[in-house]
């Protein structure tokens, strides 16, 4: 019997499975509830700027096959990422080093960096096991930079006080005393340059694959779970695939305001983190720095990212894996292998953890493996 595949979702995980499938000879369709193909890491250009249309993706491994892998379909360039934070007009370098810390408290040596920390965790007087994530961040690197650059972040990312979020939320925490500020220890890193759109394109285009935007799979389900010719690959969200038997598994959501400004550089850097509390957003991405510049002149595309609660029909973004929710999704992928044989779920929301790009990618060419060997 010919086995056809229908894959739910046409972002990387999606892409991915469908491309592979189609060089074994398989046929493919693909549909996408949005209007474009891509997922979150959908670029569209403006202003001859490549636009993250769901906030910054900055491609990072450490696998020197997925870094060939990946660019099979675009030329990547060297960016860096090197974000920076502010804090109420205050400017610091990230992730946590010594040049982090040379600002903080005028320290110029490594030695000199771990005594304060180590004097402000002392003074703190802190539980050998931290009860929370404040005890946690406190417990890694003192007072004043959690005050400065970890609590209000994290209490607008997760819409709490950072005194109820659980302490494994950040069990590590990137410190280094040495003034680098590469985000990344990943040996490849960069941006593909003219954005990750062209990369889906490549990836869809075969004459196996049938791709078809502006389609719920909710809306016809039943006639695609019913032919004995299809299995599925889904990557939409386990727990409405059944209809939220076991209860809602829980995310964070964004919105996200993306303006043209009239200006040729608006900050400096492509990623700037607000960490204090009243600024209601947690960053400012200005997209035209992942590509050093490039795009029109007098013009440049931000866009402020504000975290929300999520509600069913939301966009989700971050899963929220506590113990509640594992119990959950344990409960679903039991359902999934009693009921569903032909189903077969992947990517961030069918597996429902935080995948970056990579992983994404090793965790399609895995089902991939599994499915045709």
């Amino acid at each position: 019997m010919l086995v056809k595949y229908l894959v739910v979702g046409s972002g990387l995980f999606g892409s991915v499975f469908a491309y592979e499938a189609a060089k074994r000879g398989k046929q493919v369709t693909v549909i996408e509830k949005r209007d474009h193909v891509g997922g979150n890491i959908y670029t569209k250009e403006i202003e001859g700027i490549q636009v993250h249309m769901y906030g910054a993706h900055i491609f990072h491994t450490q696998s020197e096959e997925i870094w060939d892998y990946i660019n099979q379909f675009a030329t990547f360039n060297n960016y860096i990422n090197s974000p920076i934070a502010n804090f109420n007009g205050e400017i610091y370098n990230l992730p946590f080093n010594m040049n982090t810390f040379n600002k903080m408290w005028g320290v110029i040596t490594p030695q000199e960096a771990k005594e304060k920390i180590a004097q402000q965790k002392l003074a703190l007087n802190l539980p050998t096991v931290p009860k929370n994530l404040e005890q946690q961040a406190e417990s890694l690197v003192g007072k004043d930079v959690y005050q400065k650059l970890i609590k209000g972040y994290t209490q607008k990312q997760w819409g709490q006080a950072a005194t109820d979020l659980p302490a494994f939320i950040i069990r590590r925490l990137p410190v280094r005393f040495t003034y680098d500020n590469n985000y990344f220890n990943d040996r490849f890193q960069g941006i593909p340059m003219g954005g990750y759109t062209q990369i889906i394109n490549q990836l869809l285009n075969s004459d196996l694959i049938d791709v078809k935007t502006g389609v719920d799979f909710f809306n016809d389900r039943d006639s695609y779970q019913n032919d004995p010719q299809t299995k599925i690959v889904y990557t939409g969200m386990i727990d409405r695939f059944f209809d939220y038997k076991f209860g809602d598994l829980k995310y964070r959501s964004l919105n996200f305001e993306t303006e043209v400004k009239d200006v040729d550089n608006y900050q400096g850097v492509a990623v700037v983190n607000y960490t204090d509390e009243q600024t209601p957003y947690t960053r400012i991405i200005e997209h035209k720095h992942f590509e050093f510049g490039k795009g029109n002149k007098g013009k440049t595309v931000i866009t402020k990212e504000f975290p929300q609660a999520f509600h069913r029909g939301d966009e989700p973004y971050y899963p929220i894996n506590n113990h509640r929710n594992k119990q959950i999704y344990d409960q679903y992928v039991k359902l999934a292998r009693e009921q569903c044989p032909n189903v077969l779920f992947g990517g961030r929301l069918g597996l429902y953890r935080y995948y970056n790009m990579d992983q994404t990618i090793m965790a399609a060419l895995q089902l991939v493996k599994r499915e045709f060997g």
